[in-house]
């Protein structure tokens, strides 16, 4: 009995990539790579001290991918960058925003433009020690996209 799924526009046929759920129904496993805690200082915020002294951030990114063709090949041409997607993250977070949401839609969308691979993508931006007035160790927004068809 053969069973497969598309996955991206890959067509996975089964074998140890799939779990078996309920009646011969198959599902492709999807790998995950995450890179935590990007740290960097940007200058986003509503108020004028925000964007003129700057802050320190924290980034979350996980990614959901077809890993199955770099398992096998070894070769970093398969696989999902991750020094890529410290580059985006870089390369967002220096643009000033005044909402945290503007610089997380900026990576999400840079992550499915610049890498074929990625089917899903989750982005955490935490502001360290907002200014909002108490002890509060960090704001967090995060953002969750998948590819369009």
């Amino acid at each position: 009995e053969i069973a497969s799924c598309l996955v991206g526009s890959e067509m996975c046929i089964r074998d140890s990539y799939f779990a078996l759920l309920n009646r011969n129904l198959y599902f492709c496993i999807m790998g995950i790579i995450k890179v935590e805690n990007i740290r960097v200082f940007a200058n986003h915020g509503c108020l004028k001290e925000e964007t003129k002294i700057g802050s320190d951030y924290l980034v979350d990114i996980e990614v959901n991918a077809n890993l199955k063709t770099s398992a096998a090949s070894d070769k970093l041409s398969d696989t999902v960058d991750y020094v890529l997607l410290n580059k985006i993250v870089r390369e967002e977070m220096a643009k000033p925003s005044k909402l945290l949401e503007m610089a997380v839609q900026r990576i999400l969308n840079r992550i499915f433009k610049e890498d074929n691979l990625v089917d899903k993508a989750t982005v955490a931006v935490s502001k360290i020690n907002p200014p909002i007035g108490g002890d509060v160790e960090k704001v967090t927004i995060k953002m969750s996209q998948s590819r369009k068809n």
